[in-house]
């Protein structure tokens, strides 16, 4: 059992490391080379140049200006100063409205923590159940566990302040929930509102068309929506399976690169041509001159491409049943999103087409017909992969109980019984054992979304959070408890009847907070601090500036800014509000450090957003009400547990009064439902016209179908623009190009393609005067 010795170490050993970490970026973000990695958001949005350009050798590489190291801790209050508003138009809503979950964890958790620490750790402590049960029962406990509710006597009248505190924690995190959620919808439909024009607010994703032997795709979706949108209905743009072309331009820029390193190389060293081999990964087969490989290499793909690009616009399999319709004004793209089109309700399916950068076109192509399958395939596989990973999940556990490594390996006796390596065993090796099992599943989670069928970018990170949640629920809270309490109190569930067995684990439970306070320190306190540091990004950049940078374009596109991360960092939240919850009347202890993760991260992220992170898509915060419904979910939770935990303890007769605060607390997610979820859903038609009123008051003269035209036209089809000498496909992408700007003149607005689908939009700049007819 993990006493206050051993929490005391993890703390210290996670507390020194992320100072290491704190300090080390301090410093790091000084130094002049390192600007592209620690402020590329300034950079992608030219508001920042680069300190190498002039001056010393030294001045470029190192800051030699002793005053900055004494400010060095200048970018915590830096990262505060920015107000929200000016945070929204600089980061977008989404960014904004995730630093307000943070927020939200401190609001919660900070009076509670005060009460219970007030209220239930004096009345907690000053028991003595558990050096009973230590010489009847042969309970293991520690001194922190005597801080829990499992030093209350049986059947004492103490439980009542147990209830009571239940009851106070449960409105005012309810209180904090409606407000903050009637704020975040208040700060969407603003957003809405005074949002610049974007392609989405005018186009819908059509999808199922049915097929048509006398017509295409696209002259059936003209047809439909000339008749039943005949005043409305403006350009449309049918969806093309260019997954293989997509392959192609992908495997092309990957040659290019290559032929710009082995370039480099040589222009560096002229004595000695560079060489490579044909084989797999350049490590086997025919050794030859790397230059001229990768030229022939580049020039018969860019064959493929020409040819891959002809055969998808001309060939009818190439055309999926889909299509992105734009309309005339906001109000019509409004009513035809939100209405059912035909008779038939599983044709002529509408919905909101994404923004361009959301998109993720490779699902696109797949066939309407088949994302059932595939969703039911990916559920039963999620089920056999939460399953399956309880089994390290139960051999971390085991790494918290000495008595069982012991049992299992007897010869390490005298190494684990060393006060100081058992400490670090008991405080730290676990909670940093299970971090290192959950690196790999946020990439399986998305790779599961991406094969169902998703077809943005949001709502991909979106439904992996919601897996990564339910996983964590399972294995990393439910699995942890059940399995680490098992472990432990084996000796006494062997000589205890099977009766006793639930009173037993209602004793127990509550001391396997001391495993997820290692767990909170290593994933919350030094995580995050690492999350600061960047030092993946750092090195890779280095290496890409030192090996292929040649020109400000090849050193701009060597940064990577990353983005928040929504799919695991969200699921990351829930867990800590989870455990809050839960461990809010059990074990308080718990909770002081569950506030300092919620206070780092949220100083941390704030830091990043505003300096680093570019966001690939704006929802307009469309998944607050999954972070809504979550914690709401993990209070219906930590009541259910608190009335099992009650039964085993005496307190039957409290029952009665718990049963009240599950049924509440879900009366009150229906209220918040109904009162604000629909504006995260549907756009209200008042709002929409009230949009078009204004822009047609404005700009009388504006050519939308100009603006739409080439919106939502595949990613790869720009690249082939840009790149391809076929001559006739570049006269006509040079000419729509004089209605809508290309990727070049957006560069500035949607900095870097989405690291998911590889596109970047053209539609965020205001283009009016570009588009005058």
């Amino acid at each position: 059992m993990a006493t206050f010795g051993d929490i005391g170490l993890a703390a210290g050993i996670n507390i020194l490391s992320a100072l290491v970490f704190l300090i080390a970026f301090a410093i790091l973000r000084l130094q002049p080379f390192n600007d592209r990695v620690y402020f590329p958001k300034w950079y992608l949005k030219g508001l920042r140049e680069s300190p190498t350009h002039s001056g010393a050798f030294v001045k470029k590489i190192v800051n030699l200006d002793w005053r900055s190291y004494i400010r060095f801790l200048n970018w915590v209050p830096d990262a505060l100063k920015m107000p929200e508003p000016e945070l929204i138009d600089h980061a977008g809503l989404d960014s904004a409205v995730y630093l307000r979950i943070y927020l939200l964890g401190l609001k919660i958790f900070v009076p509670v923590t005060l009460l219970a620490w007030a209220i239930l750790v004096p009345v907690n402590w000053t028991n003595n159940t558990l050096e009973k049960s230590k010489v009847t029962n042969k309970l293991q406990y520690s001194d922190i566990d005597k801080l829990s509710i499992s030093n209350i006597p049986f059947g004492s009248n103490r439980f009542w302040t147990h209830i009571v505190m239940a009851y106070a924690f449960t409105f005012w995190a309810c209180y904090i929930l409606r407000k903050e959620y009637a704020t975040v919808t208040a700060m969407r439909l603003h957003f809405i509102a005074s949002e610049r024009r974007r392609p989405d607010q005018f186009t819908v994703l059509v999808k199922n068309v049915p097929p048509d032997p006398d017509e295409s795709v696209s002259e059936s979706v003209e047809h439909f929506f000339l008749v039943n949108h005949p005043d409305h209905y403006l350009t449309h743009q049918v969806v093309f399976n260019a997954n293989k072309l997509a392959q192609l331009v992908k495997e092309k820029k990957s040659k290019q690169n290559w032929l710009d390193y082995y370039q480099l190389k040589y222009s560096r060293n002229q004595s000695k041509r560079p060489m490579t081999k044909t084989g797999f990964l350049g490590l086997c087969g025919e050794k030859v001159d790397a230059i001229e490989h990768h030229i022939a290499e580049i020039e018969r793909l860019s064959k493929e491409i020409a040819e891959e690009t002809k055969r998808v616009k001309n060939d009818p399999k190439s055309i999926m049943p889909a299509a992105f319709v734009s309309f005339k004004t906001r109000w019509a793209a409004a009513v035809c999103a939100q209405t059912q089109q035909s008779r038939n309700p599983t044709v002529w399916l509408t919905e909101w087409a994404p923004e361009p950068r959301d998109i993720y076109w490779d699902n696109l192509a797949i066939p309407y017909v088949s994302l059932s399958i595939r969703r039911l395939i990916v559920s039963v596989a999620f089920f056999f992969l939460t399953f399956f990973f309880m089994i390290p999940i139960t051999i971390v556990q085991s790494l918290a109980n000495i008595e069982g490594i012991e049992k299992i390996a007897p010869f390490l006796k005298p190494i684990i019984e060393v006060s100081l390596i058992k400490s670090f065993i008991q405080g730290f090796l676990p909670g940093i054992a299970l971090k290192i099992f959950l690196i790999v599943l946020p990439t399986i989670l998305m790779l599961m979304s991406k094969f169902e069928g998703f077809l943005s970018i949001s709502s991909l990170e979106r439904r992996s959070a919601m897996r990564y949640y339910i996983f964590n629920f399972i294995n990393v809270f439910l699995v942890s408890v059940i399995a680490g309490t098992a472990l432990q109190q084996l000796k006494s569930f062997i000589h205890k009847s099977a009766s006793t067995i639930p009173t037993t684990i209602g004793v127990a439970i509550p001391m396997k907070a001391t495993f997820f306070i290692t767990y909170i320190m290593v994933d919350g306190w030094a995580g995050v601090a690492g999350e600061i540091l960047r030092l993946k990004p750092l090195i890779i950049f280095h290496l890409k500036n030192f090996f292929l940078v040649k020109t400000e374009k090849d050193r701009e596109e060597a940064m990577d800014p990353g983005s928040i991360g929504f799919d695991t960092g969200e699921p990351q939240i829930q867990l800590y509000f989870l455990l809050g919850l839960v461990y809010a009347v059990v074990t308080p202890v718990l909770l002081p450090f569950i506030l300092i993760f919620f206070a780092l991260a949220y100083v941390v992220f704030r830091h990043q957003i505003i300096n680093v992170y570019n966001q690939e898509y704006e929802s307009a915060a469309a998944f607050w009400p999954d972070v809504h419904g979550r914690i709401i979910s993990a209070m219906v939770f930590s009541q259910l547990i608190l009335m099992g935990l009650m039964s085993t303890k005496g307190a039957a007769q409290s029952t009665p009064f718990l049963v009240a605060l599950p049924i509440l607390t879900i009366y009150f997610h229906k209220f918040c439902k109904g009162r604000y979820e629909p504006a995260f859903i549907r756009y209200p038609l008042q709002e929409a016209m009230m949009k078009d009123t204004l822009e047609r008051a404005r700009e009388p003269n504006l050519n939308l179908k100009g603006y739409l035209h080439n919106a939502y036209i595949h990613p790869v089809f720009k690249y082939y623009d840009e790149y391809d000498e076929d001559e006739l496909t570049r006269e006509k992408l040079e000419q729509e190009s004089e209605l809508v700007p290309t990727k070049r003149q957006s560069r500035r607005n949607t900095p870097v393609p989405s690291k998911i689908s590889g596109g970047s939009s053209p539609s965020l700049p205001d283009v009016q005067e570009n588009l005058q007819p």
